[in-house]
């Protein structure tokens, strides 16, 4: 298994206060040693955070839209692989020490090539000294040198592959003249020990290769003639048989593995990885990344481990709203500041759920509370954070706290309150002609009240007029949503963050827009008045009309 990684993640729809709360949060545990943490986002960067985080210069969270058990958690990272160019005994022995049944055969730039297993090795072996067939295998030189340990005593183009035919200089010199000439001499690799008249035969011959077996030495007058030939002289410490066999076993690993092994990725989901799995023949199979790099290796038992993926949840704590497929991970934390809802965990966690008007606050409190000084783009994104949850310090649930902590988080940073409000609702509010379902996705969440389902979508403009003027469009894309979640409703509501007013645009099933209390402006559109909280004041008014519904 690899090293286990934490993820601090926000809700599938993040707005600025998760994003940043998730970013800062990570930092902090970085700070305290723990470099195992890192933050991600389930949901696409809205303008408003995205301008924040380039204004800072923070990197942006990696996104990672669920969190549907994928390879990546699951697989062991401690496999190392081997080059192609590794010879077949080298790699076996590595299997050995490591008491592994396969291992990955790369390229020099890491890219997946092969896999070697037993079974591949195997095969291709006994192919090669079939006596039924001409036993040839590809190698060069060097390999052979490396294989046999042998001494050197010159050597010629030792690099190139060749196809290999190892002979066994045992029989008469009649003998061995017509094994020889069975076959190509510069492919030929001759084994034998002191017979001087094997030797200048084979020189004489141009075999690729002369092996002097036991440690045997060459005439000096036949060392010139192998020289002069451009022979390759060996000397090996090996009898004669074993030398033949190791010679067999310098073939580069990557024409002895199993090329027809495919890799999976590492984001490939669990469910459609295990029948490929149940079908390997070593019930293994490599992992690569984007760039086909080999990264790791996935076993069947490795799917009965935990995955090495744990969670910290921030901005949320509703099963509807995190991201799909959390409640296959141990997760350690909630931080949060919205009414308790549903997630279950498999252990006591700790939570802390504060009622105050963002989560960056209660990031800051932990900043504090460790005694860790947080460093000034932190602390800007973390004032920017507040700032947009609040609507500037100005909503309904901004608290004492809140203010007191961007208060605090200024004199870090130096910056202005109410100019960097304006720049973070400047950058909130534009629209443009961005799709209407954009516009909705951007800052969705969903919940279930008294048995129904529904969706309140929020978005800050600088005015209202422009989003209203495209209404019937809106309406649309709201009543898709409804449909396609099989929801009771699906609202957006539009703040104006220069009145601090807003409106709530709603496509619903049956006679639910009849029971809405709100004023009317049109069909399909409500004036909130000083309502600006989705969580706080519009959240309780709908729910308490769901109650007469029902």
């Amino acid at each position: 298994m690899s090293p286990k990684s934490v993820y601090i993640v926000g809700h599938r729809n993040p707005d600025t206060d998760s994003i940043v709360a998730a970013a800062a949060y990570a930092r902090l545990k970085q700070l305290l040693g723990k470099p195992e943490y890192a933050a991600i986002r389930a949901g696409k960067v809205l303008p408003q955070t995205e301008y924040i985080f380039d204004r800072f210069k923070v990197p942006v969270p990696q996104y990672i839209p669920d969190m549907i058990p994928k390879v990546g958690y699951f697989m062991s990272t401690e496999v190392r692989p081997v080059l192609g160019n590794t010879s077949l005994w080298n790699a076996v022995a590595e299997m050995e020490a490591r008491k592994i049944k396969v291992i990955p055969v790369v390229n020099a730039d890491g890219a997946y090539s092969a896999l070697l297993n037993y079974n591949a090795f195997a095969q291709n072996i006994l192919r090669a000294i079939n006596p039924e067939t001409a036993t040839t295998m590809q190698t060069n030189i060097r390999l052979i040198g490396e294989t046999l340990s042998a001494q050197t005593v010159f050597s010629f183009d030792e690099e190139s592959l060749f196809k290999c035919v190892p002979i066994a200089a045992s029989d008469t010199i009649p003998t061995f003249k017509e094994t020889l000439a069975l076959h190509t001499p510069e492919n030929a690799v001759i084994v034998t020990g002191d017979r001087e008249d094997v030797q200048e035969y084979a020189i004489e011959c141009g075999v690729r290769a002369l092996i002097l077996s036991s440690g045997n030495q060459m005439d000096k007058e036949l060392r010139k003639k192998a020289e002069k030939k451009k022979v390759s002289v060996l000397m090996s410490p090996y009898r004669t048989a074993e030398t033949v066999m190791l010679v067999m076993y310098s073939a580069p690993a990557s024409t002895m593995a199993d090329t027809e092994v495919k890799p999976v990725h590492v984001w490939d989901p669990i469910r459609h990885v295990r029948p490929l799995l149940a079908e390997s023949t070593s019930r293994a199979l490599p992992v690569v990344d984007d760039a086909g790099t080999f990264v790791g290796l996935i076993a069947e038992n490795d799917l009965l481990n935990d995955p090495n993926v744990e969670l910290i949840l921030v901005d949320h704590n509703e099963a509807s709203q995190a991201p799909e497929g959390v409640e296959h991970y141990m997760i350690q934390e909630i931080i949060d500041h919205h009414r308790l809802g549903n997630i279950k965990t498999k252990m006591p966690i700790t939570v802390i759920n504060r009622p105050v008007g963002a989560t960056c606050t209660i990031i800051v409190s932990l900043y504090k509370q460790n005694r860790v000084p947080i460093p000034k783009e932190i602390a800007s994104i973390l004032l920017c954070g507040i700032l947009a949850d609040t609507l500037g310090l100005q909503s309904a649930t901004t608290t004492d706290e809140d203010r007191d902590t961007a208060e605090f988080l200024t004199n870090i940073t130096d910056l202005d309150i109410e100019k960097l409000t304006r720049d973070i609702q400047k950058s909130a509010s534009r629209i443009g002609d961005r799709a209407a379902i954009e516009v909705i996705h951007q800052d969705l969440k969903d919940y279930t009240e008294n048995g129904v389902t529904f969706t309140v979508s929020q978005i800050e403009v600088d005015t209202a007029k422009e989003l209203l003027s495209r209404k019937e469009e809106f309406l649309a894309a709201l009543e898709k949503e409804r449909i396609g979640r099989d929801a009771l409703f699906s609202a957006l509501m539009v703040t104006d963050v220069s009145k601090l007013k807003s409106n709530l645009l709603i496509a619903a099933k049956g006679n639910f827009l009849s029971l809405l209390e709100f004023p009317r402006r049109e069909e399909g559109v409500y004036f909130l008045g000083d309502i600006v909280s989705r969580k706080k004041q519009l959240l309780p008014l709908l729910t308490e009309q769901l109650s007469r519904l029902k």
